[in-house]
């Protein structure tokens, strides 16, 4: 997974337990990770093994008078476990960005798609509403959305699905961050939709050098997409390896399974590959 200096972000040794009326449940333990500058690390397994918890660590999103959260949790060198609100909300957003599985949770129904880009964009720097609006245009357009003038006038109900997460993306890639967690970001969407969001994820990666944290239990789009892989079961990591190397000759179990029984998307008359 790569060196720990070189690692943009680290995770060492987390743990989170969750209080409850008999005392604390242990959520992810032990858990251990770092990505390299420009890599896209894969997060697999199955709902509820602990994916979504880890991510929620790393933003520091949980509710912390139920969670006890303890390892380390470094972005760029920099301790983001156990800091305030107020500096976690400077670094989410510029340094670290958020992409969720369900686009329409992601937007406010009441304001237009412009509103709130210029907002997220006036919140981390200095720039006037209208440097604002010509960032966001400029960040559209080279994410190939077509038409970003009209598309910043829409409100999120005008909006498919898969547009929508696609701005969501321009939205994080805007500010370049560090890196970026994507969690889902394909779940909800058709197979068109979700081929034009890989290459967009995969294009801010290449213009950015952005790294990207992909959490899914679609085994396809982690091979299409991932430099390295962890697979968690049970709130641990069973496997870790080069994406190649756990395709190839998965060494735990539970990987076995998981890759045996991973669905294969077929067109009407033969397999789809696609090179991003």
């Amino acid at each position: 997974m790569g060196i720990t200096e070189q690692n943009v972000l680290h995770v060492k040794n987390l743990h989170v337990q969750v209080r409850t009326d008999e005392g604390f449940s242990t959520l992810v333990q032990d858990i251990n990770f770092g990505i390299q500058k420009g890599k896209i690390l894969g997060l697999v397994g199955e709902s509820g093994c602990g994916k979504t918890v880890t991510s929620m660590s790393i933003l520091q999103l949980h509710n912390k008078n139920n969670l006890d959260i303890r390892g380390s949790i470094t972005l760029q060198g920099r301790e983001l476990n156990g800091l305030e609100n107020k500096e976690m909300r400077k670094i989410r957003g510029k340094e670290l960005a958020f992409i969720m599985q369900n686009p329409m949770n992601a937007f406010t129904p009441v304001f237009t798609i412009g509103q709130q880009f210029v907002e997220t964009i006036k919140s981390h720097t200095s720039l006037s509403k209208k440097q604002a609006r010509e960032l966001a245009i400029n960040v559209m357009e080279s994410v190939n959305l077509q038409d970003p003038q009209k598309l910043l006038k829409n409100y999120p109900f005008e909006l498919s699905g898969g547009m929508l997460q696609r701005v969501m993306i321009a939205m994080a890639a805007c500010l370049q961050p560090s890196v970026i967690i994507a969690d889902e970001p394909t779940t909800a969407l058709d197979l068109h939709s979700q081929l034009l969001v890989l290459r967009l994820l995969n294009k801010v990666r290449s213009d950015y050098g952005t790294s990207i944290l992909l959490i899914s239990h679609d085994l396809g789009v982690i091979s299409e997409m991932a430099d390295d892989v962890i697979v968690m079961k049970h709130g641990k990591i069973v496997e870790s390896a080069n994406v190649f190397d756990l395709f190839d000759n998965p060494s735990h179990e539970y990987t076995k399974k998981l890759l045996k029984n991973r669905p294969t998307l077929y067109t009407e008359k033969q397999p789809y590959t696609y090179t991003l």
